[in-house]
């Protein structure tokens, strides 16, 4: 019964032991005394200081407590170019920072630091045959571009991307082996934003995460983009808004709907965009009169309406057209989780979505079908 009790014990005072708070210990040879260290975060803003420190004796350590639980953080110092990533968790966490190639320095002491290092790990090992390959090859893609010999580019760019696809699938293998590690969390996240892979995908991947992960800032930025996806789905009703036309006139998506209507979201800074509207102008033009209607989201910037109004008149857009002017931070963009532009949306007479992202022919064919069938 003692050792029963013993063993309860000890259990208990490695559990009231646990580590709260973190401190990061920074080895820095060859960083002369007095350098500061920066302790970073990500905001929507940028990169801002959490902590500062001075090297000392070349050695530097940061502590506190956690604020929004595990966080990826950056570790920088004055004059070096680069900085290290770490993941910021309870416990203590050692870097050694190499001051001369900075993707080289190293992180451990907690669990999801070494998971973080063993993947940097293996990412070097692709990382630096992609480098190689750019190196053999930079004077042979500088003459074919010169020449303008589309094969070689080609080829050259084929096997290039290959490397990324590489990276991509390490990334993958990952997730699947690692549902407890923030870097999952941080790589899924990077995955729906490229849109890599597949809405389906993704929410296979999350509902596969460790319970511990889910209320980082980046699990649920997940959730809510897969929520806001899921509305977004073929067969689901366009989600409703209202906005400024050029002339200050509010203006419905509801009352602009037609037979068919394409919900187009653009930019005059959008090159892309431009280039495509003399087909969506065309198109308008054939189907108009039997029904079909736009409404065009534009993304230009605050200051920047005589821009868009200029880019309306300039491009011969004569439908509905409305903005905010916030840029990417757009209410109606961010409702429909627009990352890239153009982003096109068909909708029935209903408002319900039955394509995303038809151009041109596609396009074209879709609303002939559509109001064919009418």
């Amino acid at each position: 019964m003692k050792k029963i009790t013993l063993v309860i014990l000890a259990s208990l005072f490695v559990i009231s032991c646990k580590k709260e708070g973190y401190d990061v210990t920074g080895l820095a040879k060859g960083v002369e005394n007095g350098k500061k260290v920066f302790l970073e975060l990500q905001n929507e803003s940028g990169l801002v200081a959490l902590d500062t420190v001075v090297v000392e004796n070349e050695k530097f350590k940061f502590d506190g407590k956690l604020k929004d639980g595990l966080e990826l953080a950056f570790v920088r110092i004055e004059a070096l170019n680069g900085s290290v990533a770490i993941i910021l968790e309870n416990g203590s966490i050692a870097v050694e920072i190499d001051k001369d190639t900075i993707q080289k320095s190293k992180i451990s002491g907690t669990k999801n630091n070494d998971k973080f290092q063993s993947f940097n790990d293996d990412s070097q090992v692709i990382f630096k045959k992609m480098m190689r390959f750019q190196v053999a090859n930079q004077e042979k893609m500088t003459a074919a571009q010169q020449v303008q010999d589309t094969i070689i580019i080609n080829a050259l760019m084929k096997e290039y991307n290959g490397f990324q696809e590489a990276m991509n699938v390490q990334s993958k293998t990952f997730i699947e082996k690692n549902p407890d590690a923030l870097i999952s969390v941080l790589l899924l996240e990077n995955f729906l934003m490229r849109k890599y892979i597949t809405v389906e995908e993704v929410k296979a991947y999350y509902d596969k995460l460790d319970v511990s992960l889910l209320e980082t800032k980046s699990a649920k930025s997940i959730k809510k983009t897969l929520d806001t996806l899921t509305a977004l789905n073929v067969g689901s009703i366009a989600p409703a808004f209202t906005a400024p036309s050029p002339d200050g006139k509010m203006i419905s998506l509801k009352e602009s709907l037609g037979k068919v209507t394409l919900l187009d979201f653009w930019a005059s800074w959008c090159a892309p965009c431009r280039k495509e509207n003399p087909n969506v102008v065309a198109i308008y033009n054939e189907f108009h009169e039997a029904g079909f209607n736009i409404i065009s989201v534009s993304l230009d910037k605050e200051g920047d309406a005589e821009k868009w109004k200029e880019a309306i008149s300039k491009d011969g857009l004569t439908w509905n057209q409305v903005s905010n002017l916030k840029f990417w931070k757009d209410p109606i963009a961010e409702q429909y989780n627009i990352k890239s532009i153009p982003a096109t949306f068909v909708l029935d007479a209903s408002g319900k979505i039955v394509a995303k992202d038809l151009r041109g022919d596609e396009l074209r064919a879709k609303v002939k079908e559509l109001l064919s069938a009418k």
